[in-house]
């Protein structure tokens, strides 16, 4: 660390968005002129992994500096449970902490936001109709009876899809522009801060503001081409050349207005001479599919418009360029520890699980990804293979499945049980090479310095870089516990919404979640 080490944190996840669709990384359309003037002072990594391809795990590993089969955050099991996270380590340094958010899973009942002083989140940004009575009872009960546990996934759905049409008006997100309004009234009362943002606008479903869409999706209506991914995943429903486009370019333009509105809150941090004394952060959690591999959405596979993620970092020890080498955005965490000198690892409650500084994790440090040096015992689960590679997981996602056989048995097509929609997965990458442990479907593995759309399956073959992080991926698999080789139960079925109160179930069944 130098001496002249920021004394505030500002973290951005553009929640659900692709690397090829920013200018910064040669994306033809201006969808970000922000982001491209940031990236002239910044550090705009070229291989950064997410470690899940879905918010909850990855935010949780943000917020804890652990793989997901550590923290065990997932929809199987909604909650952040026993794990210290950073706001709360950060809390305690003296820092004044923030988590602004319209993402449903990012919220007090998942325990993501433990420990920030402020935050804004579902159930304060959904309207008033919403914000009491039968839908936040319900989840509640759901999220405190283990038998219930499964239903809670629906809830969290359905306040992602109802915030995106109800939170403003004309149909389009409002709530980003709120959250920076949020983020700039805290760091103006702060000392010294950790801000974190999540903005949701270009996941699903996209409905741009007008003049965002006139200019990216002119003439699309956003209302007539395919905004339910498990209708098109399942096989009922086609997607031609020209309605991807359409959704395309509302996509588009939902990053555009990202982009809008962290120009704004860019530009004001520097009027405010807040600028100097700030990291920045930006990335994204996941990416997006749009028929690539004949998928649609961010379910059922670990390739790389998933996973591998923007990344730019503005910090005075890092060189405003571009970085090629291997990271990952578990090392997010420990860059934090390190910026603001707080050294974590110290339980928030007794019997919790919490990570300390670890140099080689740390972006900012001389130290960083030298590995090797490390004893076994001192290492992580991904600390092994040296610093090149990166560790994805990806355990079976409830709540799509449920809605991906609903869409099939309407339309009346049976999916079959091995395949990778019932699927946990695992992958080991580094920069050229993939591979990826499936249990219910073949490996998938892919040269990606050769085939970067990820088209021939090399599995099986007899490639020393294919071998050699197979291998690497077996021994992260033995540190976390083992391989996934035991398929799960198929039955993902809802039969524990019996339980819910009268009220709650119609309060579902008005917004078509029950028949």
């Amino acid at each position: 660390m130098t001496t002249e080490s920021p004394e505030n944190v500002l973290f951005v996840v553009m929640d659900t968005v692709r690397k090829d669709r920013l200018t910064p990384y040669g994306y033809d359309r201006p969808t970000t002129p922000n982001l491209e003037a940031f990236a002239e002072e910044a550090t705009v990594f070229e291989q950064a992994v997410a470690p899940a391809p879905w918010t909850l795990p990855v935010h949780a590993s943000l917020f804890t500096g652990m793989y997901p089969s550590r923290h065990g955050a997932d929809q199987e099991n909604p909650y952040l449970e026993g794990a210290t996270t950073l706001a709360e380590t950060l809390s305690a340094a003296g820092y004044d902490t923030a988590c602004y958010s319209s993402n449903a899973w990012i919220t007090p009942y998942t325990h993501l936001t433990d420990g920030f002083d402020d935050q804004d989140n579902f159930f304060e940004v959904m309207p008033g109709e919403f914000l009491s009575g039968p839908l936040a009872r319900a989840w509640k009960t759901m999220n405190d009876n283990e038998a219930l546990r499964a239903v809670a996934d629906k809830l969290v759905s359905l306040g992602n899809t109802a915030h995106e049409y109800f939170a403003g008006g004309g149909g389009a997100d409002s709530k980003t522009p709120a959250v920076i309004d949020r983020t700039q009234s805290f760091v103006e009362d702060a000392d010294r801060s950790f801000a974190f943002i999540n903005l949701m606008d270009a996941h699903l479903p996209y409905h741009p503001p007008e003049e965002f869409a006139e200019e990216f999706a002119p003439g699309v209506d956003s209302t007539a081409v395919c905004q339910n991914s498990k209708e098109y995943n399942s096989g009922a429903r086609d997607i031609d050349d020209d309605e991807w486009e359409a959704i395309c370019g509302l996509y588009d333009a939902e990053i555009a207005h990202i982009d809008d509105q962290l120009g704004r809150l860019f530009d004001w941090l520097k009027a405010e001479g807040r600028w100097d004394d700030t990291m920045v952060v930006v990335c994204a959690d996941h990416g997006e599919l749009h028929g690539e591999h004949d998928l649609y959405g961010h379910e059922f596979c670990l390739y790389d418009p998933l996973v591998n993620v923007p990344l730019l970092v503005k910090h005075p020890d890092l060189d405003a360029d571009r970085r090629t080498d291997q990271v990952e955005l578990l090392d997010l965490y420990h860059t934090v520890l390190d910026t603001l000198d707080v050294e974590g690892g110290t339980p928030a409650a007794p019997g919790e699980d919490a990570i300390g500084l670890d140099h080689t994790r740390s972006l900012v440090s001389d130290s960083y990804r030298k590995f090797d040096g490390l004893a076994d015992a001192d290492r992580d689960p991904g600390q092994r293979g040296g610093g090149a590679y990166a560790f994805v997981e990806y355990s079976r996602p409830v709540v799509e499945l449920n809605q991906l056989e609903e869409k099939a048995a309407d339309a009346g097509i049976t999916l079959p049980s091995d395949s990778r929609f019932y699927s946990r997965m695992r992958a080991a990458r580094r920069t050229d090479a993939k591979y990826v442990r499936i249990d219910r479907i073949d490996d998938e593995a892919y040269r990606l310095d050769e085939d970067p759309g990820e088209t021939e399956n090399v599995a099986g073959g007899d490639d020393p870089a294919i071998e050699d992080v197979d291998e690497t991926l077996s021994a992260f698999e033995s540190a976390v516990g083992g391989a996934w080789t035991d398929a799960l139960d198929d039955d993902v079925s809802d039969d524990a919404v019996d339980e819910m109160d009268d009220e709650a179930q119609e309060r579902l069944r008005d917004l078509g979640y029950l028949e």
